[in-house]
């Protein structure tokens, strides 16, 4: 009998977030995929979980995914952790969910922690309808994924790093226009979480008054 293939977010910050039954799946698996063991080494012993960890990320997942697939038809159970959130969301989790519905073997994703969730709620933006963009493309075909978003009227949901916040901000002034409402959060849970909402202008202003840190999220309107 085939084993059960678990994808379990984890916390974005605090490590209260982590859920009972993520930490019940955790403890009651095999071994456990993560993407940096030495980050998922501190939230799994502050849970008390000990179970062998094996690396998957993305530098490794396409040679790494044939085992963890033999490992499954074998009947052993695994789970599949990242450093923050839920895996496959712009997470290392993709290829392994195609290799096992490939394989037609089971899996569950438990309900849990996301960065863009939280971060789209209190943008005070149109929510109804939403396009989570991840992040952009880092040189290739930038322009042409800015251009397109730019023409959508749902409002947009897009993930950026500190290095590169101030020139994304200035691109999307470029391609959106000066009309454009953008809510930035970061530092999601966290002790210095922190959002800021206004017209891309003011969150030009923002950004170059201080140095950012932590992942961002930037939530995107052009349609009001």
């Amino acid at each position: 009998m085939s084993g059960m293939l678990y994808f379990v977010p984890t916390p974005v910050g605090n490590l209260e977030d982590m859920t009972f039954r993520a930490i019940n799946v955790l403890k009651n698996v095999d071994y456990i995929l993560c993407e940096d063991t030495r980050t998922s080494g501190v939230l799994l012993k502050h849970y008390e979980i000990s179970k062998p960890l094996r690396s998957y990320h993305l530098h490794n997942e396409h040679h790494a995914t044939e085992k963890v697939i033999e490992d499954l038809r074998n009947g052993q159970n695994i789970a599949i952790i990242t450093d923050a959130g839920t895996p496959g969301i712009s997470d290392p989790g993709y290829l392994l969910a195609r290799a096992a519905t490939t394989a037609e073997l089971e899996m569950q994703c438990l309900p849990g922690a996301t960065a863009f969730v939280p971060a789209l709620v209190v943008s005070g933006l149109p929510n109804n309808e939403f396009l989570f963009a991840g992040f952009l493309p880092a040189k290739k075909g930038r322009q042409t994924k800015l251009k397109q978003l730019a023409e959508e009227k749902r409002t947009i949901v897009l993930y950026e790093s500190p290095h590169k916040i101030n020139t994304t901000l200035e691109q999307i002034k470029e391609f959106f226009g000066d009309e454009t409402k953008v809510s930035l959060s970061r530092e999601i849970s966290k002790k210095f979480e922190e959002t800021k909402r206004g017209t891309i202008d003011e969150l030009i202003a923002f950004s170059k008054s201080k140095t950012l840190k932590g992942e961002i999220v930037l939530v995107v309107s052009n349609s009001i």
